[in-house]
This record gives structure tokens, C-alpha cells and sequence, in this order.
């Protein structure tokens, strides 16, 4: 599998490594997703939110909006990435995969600070990093 490579921005530093990665794979999927559903220049947006039965849930979206003032922006492989700051605080140092098995076709994360998930594997619950410093 090739190393993920980005070019990182962010509103308050824009020579910050990236907080989370995504491999070429999930990059491709993501970049063929976007033209199905009609939004061929989107920029994916990840985060968390509340719910689920494990406490949190990942989220993905496609957006064609410009980023927030809370987001860093990452470009992997030629996809533009949102990452909203307060979620990193539950997954910074994730890696964001492309799963394709019976059950699931779509993104996986490999979170390191996960603590357990649910069945399901999308809801999640982790220890916050309160060291984190969000914009």
C-alpha cells in the first residue's frame, strides 16, 4: 500500500502536517463517489458526532461548500479534505481507509484513539486528547 502524501493548510498554520491521512485508495473511492452523486469537484468532509451506540459515529460527507472557519484543509491525492478541529480531539492520528468486503463497501477508519466500537464498526467511543488545541 502507498504512503499517504498531503499537502496541509489550515487557518492558523499552513505548513502543519496533517492530523489525519487518507491512503490512495479511499482517495480514488472517494474522487469516483463524488461524480456518481452528481458532485464531481466536492471536497469530502470528516469528522464525528454524537450518537450510535457505542457514544460516537463517523461522518462523511461530500460538500461543496467553502471550508469553515473551524476546518483544516488537506489535499490527498488530488481530493480536498475538511476536517472540522473539534472532532480531532477523537480522531487525530486516524488513517482513513477504503474497506471492500461482503458485508461493507466504503470508508474505514484506523483510529488509534479508539477505545471500543460497536458491531457495526461505525460508532465508536474513544478517549479525548484534552491536550489538543482547537481553533
Amino acid at each position: 500500500m502507498a504512503e499517504p502524501t498531503a499537502e496541509a493548510s489550515s487557518p492558523t498554520d499552513p505548513s502543519a502536517a496533517p492530523r489525519i491521512t487518507l491512503t490512495r485508495e479511499a482517495a480514488d473511492f472517494a474522487m469516483k463517489k463524488r461524480v456518481e452523486i452528481g458532485k464531481p469537484q466536492a471536497a469530502l468532509r470528516v469528522g464525528v458526532k454524537g450518537g450510535g451506540c457505542a457514544g460516537l459515529t463517523y461522518v462523511t460527507d461530500f460538500t461543496e461548500d467553502p471550508p469553515r472557519a473551524r476546518d483544516l484543509v488537506y489535499e490527498f491525492y488530488g481530493l480536498t479534505v475538511y476536517v472540522d478541529t473539534r472532532s480531532l480531539e477523537y480522531i487525530e492520528g486516524s488513517v482513513l481507509e477504503f474497506q471492500n468486503t461482503l458485508m461493507y463497501r466504503g470508508f474505514k477508519f484506523r483510529n488509534p484513539l479508539e477505545d471500543a466500537s460497536c458491531g457495526c464498526g461505525l460508532t465508536f467511543s474513544a478517549k479525548p486528547r484534552k491536550d489538543l488545541k482547537t481553533i
